[in-house]
């Protein structure tokens, strides 16, 4: 069972979440506003949570930021909920730290697959470390360093360099990733896949330019 912190100012929508996800096996805790949801994270961490874009008091992208900014919570995995649907909206989410991302509206059955898909990813174990060239992957501490200087990824973003370094020039295809980063049960579009290596490339520099987009089939990292 997962303690899930819910930020959602429209009462039916948080009461659906938190009814479906209740129903799913966890502890839920809903907010109407940001204020109350910083207080009640000064108490206690939960082991995920799922934030609404437009709130009366913050926005959700700025909530995701300080989420990331304090060394308590920057790994918290956090799912984001919006009305908007462009993808300069979808990716500017992701960029300022969102792990995933629903789109409303959204079915119960959808929700469910995407909190227990990213609590999947974000508790299973892994191996020490893993190394490509300069590029360290510290999973002890959860740390990502390019010649020694961190970088901060979200954790999808890990997840997917994790994938690229262990099958290092071995063509990944699209399936695949999605099975092994978002899981089986999540429904998506393979779109999600190329948002998150966008902003991955982005923020690796130059070994962003190694992972190669073989087309119609996915990625490889040279």
């Amino acid at each position: 069972m997962a303690l899930i912190y819910i930020i959602e100012d429209d009462e039916s929508i948080r009461e659906i979440e938190e009814f479906a996800l209740s129903n799913a096996g966890h502890k839920t805790v809903g907010f109407t506003c940001a204020k109350k949801f910083y207080k009640k994270l000064d108490e206690i961490i939960p082991d995920l949570c799922i934030v609404d874009i437009m709130l009366p008091d913050e926005n959700g992208n700025e909530i995701v930021k300080k989420l990331r900014r304090n060394p308590d919570t920057k790994k918290l995995p956090v799912i984001m909920v919006t009305a908007k649907t462009t993808e300069l909206d979808l990716v500017k989410g992701i960029e300022e730290g969102a792990d995933d991302y629903i789109k409303k509206p959204f079915s119960v059955m959808e929700l469910v697959s995407r909190v227990k898909a990213l609590l999947r990813r974000t508790q299973k174990e892994e191996v020490k470390e893993l190394k490509l060239d300069g590029l360290l992957i510290n999973n002890e501490k959860h740390e990502v360093s390019i010649d020694g200087k961190p970088i901060e990824l979200t954790y999808k973003e890990y997840e997917l360099l994790s994938m690229f370094i262990l099958n290092k020039g071995i063509v990944l295809k699209r399936d695949s990733i999605m099975d092994k980063v978002w899981g089986t049960d999540y429904e998506g579009k393979t779109r999600t896949i190329d948002m998150h290596v966008k902003t991955l490339r982005k923020k690796l520099g130059q070994y962003g330019s190694r992972i190669k987009t073989i087309r119609n089939v996915g990625y490889v990292l040279e």
